[in-house]
């Protein structure tokens, strides 16, 4: 079993960066699928990014909404997993959690695809 931790989050004024870290414990996180996924008030959890296992490559998938300026990645000596957040928009105000999923299909968008999950961290941008 992993035990997953968000930080990173704060507020930021509309075109900033944040750059949150999602930290592993009891388990490598080479060993699973992660993901980022956000839920804003009032609204579904949502996906945002997801990378493979650290033995294919670390193929990543992005949503839509923030392929171009979010970024995830892994540092698998921290057992560490990272979303670089770029040109921030008001609309991506949430709380994002990371997810940690067994081996398999992959990109992986769905909540179910994730046994565990972090606690979250707060990320609000102003206009």
């Amino acid at each position: 079993q992993v035990q997953l931790v968000e930080s990173g989050g704060g507020s930021v004024q509309s075109g900033g960066s944040l750059r949150l870290s999602c930290l592993g414990s009891g388990r490598a996180l080479s060993d699973y699928v992660m993901g980022w996924f956000r839920q804003a008030p009032g609204k579904e959890r949502e996906f945002v990014a997801t990378i493979d296992g650290a033995g294919w490559g670390s193929v990543t998938h992005y949503d839509k909404s923030v392929k171009g300026r979010f970024t995830i990645s892994r540092d698998n000596a921290k057992n560490t997993v990272y979303l670089q957040m770029n040109s921030l928009k008001p609309e991506d105000t949430a709380d994002y959690y990371c997810g940690a999923g067994s081996q398999g299909s992959f990109p992986r968008t769905a909540r179910t695809g994730y046994e565990y999950w972090g606690q979250g961290t707060q990320v609000i941008v102003s206009s």
